[in-house]
């Protein structure tokens, strides 16, 4: 916890030094949340929430007002929900913030969302594609028309995936108009459109209306609703290289999706080009990062998963000056799509099963997300604990694995000093001691009863 002087310096100063702390400790959001006897301030660093300082009551109400009058909300409201924005350069590094307040029984909830998009002007190579999706990836991008989407749950990266990809396009013969809201990040070179309802220059409005601006590239910055997929989807087939996004987990559910918002098959089928789904994971710190050995169920998944015979793996070693609770950072976990002949056909069959299209997909070349997280906790990057709790394995085994197989109980019997199978020869000797399975039973177990629930991330829309 910080402890700021409230008494004797001033509330705009503390505000900046607020957000200059979060900056350095390269915080994603700033929450300011009213308690009974103050405001508790916390910041989520590589995706998890940790408390920063607690404002005292007398000081909460000057607190609030100063953001948002730096945001430039209305301070006089605090009845309705706002938005507004920051814009600074901090340490040499020029940031965009997202401001929302929100009312509660308690007070106004303030959350400044920090946006960092330096990242996309750093090339392809560091968005942490394997090299097999990053070929993928630049095949996909270097198609004169089509449509490519990105998807993910929120503050997955979406974002700074698809401007790296503009970014990689931005050429002297290339005219790429965006329409967005809000506007993420300037792009020197790019022509990029403000979406404003409040005037009726909705997504399709502007997009019917730049299709006569004579642009190579488009990027609609989400696919929200019917009419901006329709009028994407027919964007792409009339010449166009189309990127967009959308609330979705994997390329499957992004088909669908598209279906369900009343997308023509034949439509569909012509102009998808390729799919990036993607969630993000907390990296190992590399400075103090151990080696264990598998536990049975990790054991298990990797056999089924990626048919290799894995005794031990990175972990974490509780923490040091370099990293908190032994992680440092984030890494994209990716799904690449790239759609061929075989998938366009099922598209555009509406007579096909869900179950077709899903083996159709996933038999196409595909690394899922499952495989690229896996692949990713073998090379140390991070931990297997972190793909268990971002991937839903159960979906990805179309419920093989057994409910019996107690992964977190398993973890806590390794950090416990319970012995643990660290070679194919104490296989046999742990059975032995613990009776819960032969290895036949194990495996049969494994292969015909279902895995235990994991977090799953939520389709927004």
């Amino acid at each position: 916890m910080v402890e700021y002087d409230f008494k004797n310096d001033e509330i705009a100063n503390i505000a900046n030094n607020m957000i200059i702390y979060a900056v350095s400790k390269r915080a994603s959001d700033i929450h300011f949340d009213p308690c009974d006897k103050g405001m508790k301030v916390r910041l989520r660093i590589d995706g998890v929430l940790q408390d920063h300082t607690i404002v005292p009551l007398a000081y909460q109400k000057n607190l609030t007002t100063r953001i948002k009058l730096i945001s430039n909300m209305n301070i006089t409201e605090s009845r309705l929900p706002q938005d507004g924005a920051i814009k600074d350069t901090i340490n040499g590094i020029p940031l965009d913030m997202r401001v929302s307040s929100l009312n509660t029984n308690l007070g106004e909830k303030i959350v400044i969302r920090i946006l960092d998009y330096t990242k996309s002007t750093e090339g392809l190579e560091s968005l942490g594609f394997t090299q097999k999706n990053l070929v993928k990836i630049k095949k996909m991008i270097e198609v004169p028309n089509g449509i490519i989407l990105v998807t993910g749950a929120t503050g997955t990266g979406k974002s700074t995936t698809v401007y790296t990809m503009l970014q990689y396009l931005n050429k002297e013969e290339t005219n790429i108009i965006t329409v967005e809201d809000p506007i993420e990040m300037n792009i020197e070179g790019i022509n990029q459109v403000q979406v404003n309802s409040e005037i009726g220059l909705t997504f399709g409005r502007v997009l019917r209306s730049i299709l006569r601006q004579d642009p190579n590239i488009i990027l609609i910055g989400e696919i929200r609703d019917s009419e901006t997929a329709q009028i994407a989807v027919r964007a792409s087939i009339t010449g166009h290289l189309v990127f967009s996004t959308v609330h979705t987990n994997n390329s499957l559910s992004t088909i669908e999706r598209l279906l369900d918002m009343n997308v023509e098959r034949y439509l569909l089928s012509s102009a998808l080009t390729g799919i990036v789904s993607q969630k993000l994971a907390r990296r190992l710190c590399p400075h103090c990062r151990k080696k264990r050995p598998t536990t049975r169920y990790e054991k298990a998944v990797f056999k089924e998963i990626l048919n290799k015979d894995v005794l031990e793996i990175e972990d974490v070693n509780g923490h040091c000056d370099n990293c908190r609770n032994g992680y440092y950072g984030r890494i994209a976990i990716q799904e690449v799509l790239l759609i061929n002949d075989d998938i366009r056909n099922a598209i555009n069959d509406n007579t096909i099963s869900r179950e077709k299209l899903r083996e159709l997909v996933y038999t196409s070349d595909v690394t899922t997300l499952l495989q690229d997280g896996l692949e990713k906790v073998l090379e140390g990057i991070t931990t297997f604990e972190e793909i268990y709790k971002n991937v839903a394995i159960d979906n990805e085994l179309d419920d093989k694995y057994s409910a019996e197989i107690d992964y977190e109980q398993e973890l806590d019997d390794l950090n416990n000093g319970t012995e643990v199978i660290g070679s194919e020869d104490d296989l046999e000797s742990q059975n032995e001691k613990t009776s819960i399975f032969d290895d036949t039973e194990f495996m049969e177990a494994i292969t015909e009863k279902k895995a235990p629930k994991n977090n799953e991330a939520v389709d927004l829309i």
